[in-house]
């Protein structure tokens, strides 16, 4: 089937902003105080993204999104909140579920999310991502029981599509490798990406056919990036054969109300795309301002699922942990009950966990007492 999009060089124009000074919506004195901050932590962001910010609403959520904000100079939390370099086992690759493994493909995004956990990448003295990921590759050749690869960084559709290619063609190329998922913020952030690119939507074509598919692992955050190019641009993914599918953190001033994050997951089923986890922000450092506590965020959570047809409510409620990824299944009559959906030690497989209340608490560690 030929891929009915443009062909050749893309043709829709989206400026790279790689300094707030090229910001426009920022004032002289807003610039002043925020350039501490992006000395410590690197910003990024495009005019498509920056032209859906209300710059007359200082609280507006694109902008929290983008925008570094001066509370991330507060020390709280840690660069690897989930400790993943424990699980790297070649440059690049992280081996932490059986079935799963992650390849670090790039080391940029179209956009930074201020709330990043893995802000650390972008960090000029940060070495994981390999440049090379042939010895990942590698590792994944030599373990059978590895059946899906995430496509990761960073963001992979930042590659060009003829560096993308060599990947996923090297990783069809492994017979026990049935699902590539590619993780990317991309339809929010630049979806002009995709759908001015007719070979980035034959490649997914070419290689999304049951039973190996690519799922395309979106990352919308607030309804507001759904827009026309938005849709148009998870359509032409679905058309070119690939599953889409949606997970997000739940980040304070951004998505942390009911009706926003329930109006996200029924526009995302309207358009065909599965909400999929929402996550418990990281205790990445720098991520104070935009955490919510855990229990506050499971009953918007849960509040928001309430409001939504079956279809926008197939999303999980998870934190993804050192030890593994653990639901949060409730909180109520002063306990909060957890089970682990993935471990990375098989003892905990599925293994239920109950705690008293801790309205203070943003992370598992909190809970645990001796």
């Amino acid at each position: 089937m030929a891929i009915s999009q443009t062909t050749g060089p893309r043709t829709t124009f989206v400026a790279r902003l790689t300094k707030l000074e090229q910001v426009r919506g920022l004032s002289g004195d807003e610039l002043a105080e925020l350039q501490p901050v992006e000395q410590r932590f690197v910003f990024r962001s495009n005019s498509y993204y920056e032209s859906l910010i209300d710059w007359n609403d200082p609280e507006d959520p694109i902008r929290k999104l983008v925008i570094p904000d001066v509370r991330e100079l507060d020390e709280w939390g840690e660069l690897d909140a989930s400790n993943e370099l424990a699980y790297t086992r070649a440059p690049g690759l992280q081996h932490k579920y059986r079935e799963t493994a992650l390849l670090l493909v790039n080391d940029v995004c179209s956009a930074y999310c201020r709330f990043c956990f893995r802000r650390r990448l972008f960090l000029d003295d940060n070495d994981e991502v390999a440049k090379d990921v042939s010895a990942g590759l590698e590792y994944i050749a030599d373990h059978p029981e590895i059946t899906n690869v995430l496509l990761t960084g960073g963001d992979p559709l930042v590659l060009s599509t003829k560096r993308l290619t060599a990947i996923i063609e090297r990783l069809r190329a492994i017979p026990h490798v049935k699902i590539i998922r590619i993780g990317t913020k991309i339809p929010a952030f630049e979806p002009q990406r995709i759908v001015d690119d007719s070979a980035l939507l034959q490649l997914i074509h070419t290689h999304s056919a049951a039973p190996r598919k690519i799922y395309i692992m979106a990352h919308f955050t607030h309804p507001r990036e759904l827009t026309r190019e938005a849709i148009t641009a998870i359509d032409a993914l679905q058309r070119a054969g690939a599953m889409v599918a949606n997970q997000t953190p739940l980040i304070a001033g951004i998505n942390d109300k009911a009706e926003v994050l329930a109006e996200l997951h029924n526009r995302l089923s309207f358009s065909g795309a599965t909400p999929y986890y929402v996550f418990q922000c990281r205790p990445t450092l720098g991520n104070k301002s935009y955490a919510v506590p855990l229990e506050e965020a499971y009953r918007i959570f849960w509040t928001a699922q309430s409001c939504c047809s079956g279809l926008a409510r197939r999303a999980r409620f998870v934190m993804s942990h050192e030890t593994g990824k653990i639901e949060v299944l409730a909180a109520k009559d002063g306990l909060v009950y957890m089970k682990y959906l993935r471990a990375a030690d098989p003892a905990n497989e599925d293994r239920l966990m109950v705690f008293p209340s801790n309205p203070d608490a943003y992370w598992l560690d909190d809970y645990v007492t001796s």
